[in-house]
C-alpha cells in the first residue's frame, strides 16, 4: 500500500490533529460514506496530508477490516501524520462531539422517572426502521450480487430470526468465512506498493496478541469476578470485534448483548439508535447512550462512567486489528482466500441486518396504518430526494409524536 508522506505538508503535531478532526466531529453528517467524503476534501485536497492513492489505499484496507470503516479511516491518517498519538487525537476529536450527545441522552433519558415521552420515542423508532430500511438495501445491491451470496444472506436472516445468541451471530460470521472461501470465485485485484508504515511488523504482532488475549480473557474474567463495568467492557469489546462492515452493521451485534440480558428495553434500545442517526460523527457512539442507560441494579450501574467504558471498548478492538493489519497489507491485500472470504461476510451481515430488521425493528415498531406511512414517507425520501439522515430522524420523530396527541 502506499501510503509514504513524500510531498505532503509538514506534519502537523497531535493538537493540531485534534482540532482538524473536531471540526468535522461536529459538521460531519450523513454516515461512513459521507464521512469518507468530508475526509477527502479535508484532508486529501484542502490540507494535503496525503495524497489520493494513499487516501484509496486506506478505504480499501479499513473495508476489509472489522470496525466501523470511518473512524479506522480517520485514525489511521492521524496515525500517518503524527504517530500513534495522532491516531488517537484524531479518533478522539471526530468522536467526542457526538459521543458526549449521545452519553448525555443516556444519563438524560434514565432522570426520566418512566424514560423518554413515549410519543418521542415512537417517532425515533419509526426513524429508525426507514434508515434501517434504506442502509440494508444498498448494503444488499453490493454485497449480494449472485445465488450463492443471496443464498448466504437468506441462511443468516433465518438462523438470528429463531436465535438472538451473540456467539450464534459469531458462529454465523466464521462460517460464512469458510463458504465465501469455498463458493465464491475470486476477482483479480491489482496490489500496490507498501512502505512508510510508521511503526514495526514486531507492534503490529502485539497489537494482535492484544486482541486475541482479551477476546479470550475478558468473558472469562467477567464469569468469575462480579463487577458490572467488566461485564460492560467485555461485551462491547467483543462486538467492536466483530462487526464487518461498521455503521448500521452493529445493530444485530449491540441488540443481542443488551437487550436479552435487560440492560436496556427495546423500545429504549431502537429510541437511542434512531437519536444516533440525527448527530454527526460515528455511528459507533451509540455504545456510549446504551452503556449509560443501561438498567441500574441489573448487570450494569448505568451512568456516564459505564458509557464513556463501553465507548471506549467498542472502538478499541477496530484501532488493534488497523495496527495489526498496516504493515502486513500488502501481502494481505494479494490474498485472493481472503477477498472471497470477506465477500462471504459481507453477505451474511446483511442477513443478520434483515433478522433484527424484522423483529424487533420492524415488529415492535410499526403499529398502525399511520406508521407504515411514515416509514414508506422516510424510505422514499432517503432514496428519491437524498434528504440528509438527520432530517428524517427529526421528521419522523415530529410524526410520530404528532399522531400520538
Amino acid at each position: 500500500m502506499s501510503i509514504s508522506t513524500s510531498g505532503a505538508t509538514a506534519s502537523p503535531s497531535p493538537w493540531q490533529i485534534f482540532l482538524a478532526f473536531l471540526t468535522l466531529g461536529v459538521t460531519a453528517f450523513g454516515g461512513p460514506v459521507a464521512h469518507i467524503g468530508y475526509f477527502r476534501t479535508e484532508f486529501v485536497e484542502r490540507r494535503k496530508w496525503i495524497d489520493g492513492d494513499q487516501f484509496q489505499d486506506l478505504i480499501a484496507l479499513c473495508q476489509f477490516l472489522p470496525g466501523p470503516m470511518s473512524s479506522q479511516v480517520g485514525f489511521a491518517i492521524g496515525m500517518l501524520r503524527g504517530r500513534i498519538a495522532g491516531g488517537l487525537a484524531a479518533w478522539l476529536g471526530f468522536t467526542a462531539p457526538s459521543a458526549v450527545l449521545m452519553i448525555g441522552l443516556g444519563v438524560g433519558t434514565n432522570l426520566f422517572e418512566s424514560g423518554l415521552p413515549v410519543s418521542l420515542v415512537h417517532g425515533l423508532k419509526l426513524a429508525a426502521v426507514a434508515i434501517v430500511a434504506w442502509a440494508m438495501w444498498q448494503m444488499a445491491r453490493t454485497a449480494c450480487t449472485d445465488v450463492v451470496r443471496m443464498g448466504l444472506t437468506a441462511a443468516a436472516c433465518l438462523i438470528m430470526l429463531f436465535t438472538n445468541l451473540v456467539w450464534v451471530q459469531v458462529g454465523v460470521i466464521a462460517a460464512a468465512a469458510i463458504a465465501g472461501r469455498l463458493l465464491i470465485k475470486p476477482k483479480a485485484a491489482v496490489v500496490s506498493v507498501s512502505e512508510g508504515v510508521p511503526f514495526s511488523r514486531t507492534f503490529a504482532m502485539v497489537s494482535a496478541g492484544i486482541l486475541v488475549g482479551a477476546l479470550i480473557a475478558l468473558p472469562i474474567a467477567a464469569a468469575f469476578v462480579d463487577f458490572a463495568a467488566l461485564d460492560v467492557f467485555s461485551s462491547f469489546f467483543r462486538v467492536g470485534s466483530l462487526v464487518f462492515g461498521g455503521g448500521h452493521v452493529v445493530l444485530p451485534l449491540l441488540q443481542a448483548e443488551v437487550v436479552p440480558p435487560g440492560w436496556v428495553d427495546g423500545d429504549t434500545f431502537l429510541a437511542g439508535y434512531g437519536a444516533a442517526q440525527a448527530l454527526p460523527g460515528p455511528m459507533f457512539s451509540f455504545a456510549g447512550y446504551l452503556g449509560a442507560v443501561a438498567a441500574p441494579g441489573v448487570t450494569s450501574p448505568g451512568g456516564w462512567l459505564v458509557g464513556l467504558i463501553a465507548l471506549f471498548a467498542v472502538f478499541l478492538p477496530s484501532f488493534l486489528i488497523l495496527t495489526a493489519a498496516l504493515p502486513y497489507w500488502q501481502s494481505l491485500r494479494a490474498k485472493p482466500a481472503l477477498r472471497t472470504a470477506l465477500a462471504g461476510v459481507n453477505a451474511v451481515v446483511v442477513g443478520l441486518l434483515l433478522a433484527v430488521f424484522i423483529d424487533p425493528v420492524w415488529t415492535s415498531s410499526v403499529l398502525a396504518t399511520s406508521d407504515v406511512a411514515i416509514v414508506v414517507v422516510g424510505v422514499a425520501l432517503l432514496a428519491w430526494r437524498k434528504l440528509p439522515v438527520w432530517l428524517i430522524v427529526v421528521l419522523s420523530a415530529a410524526a410520530g409524536t404528532a399522531l400520538a396527541s
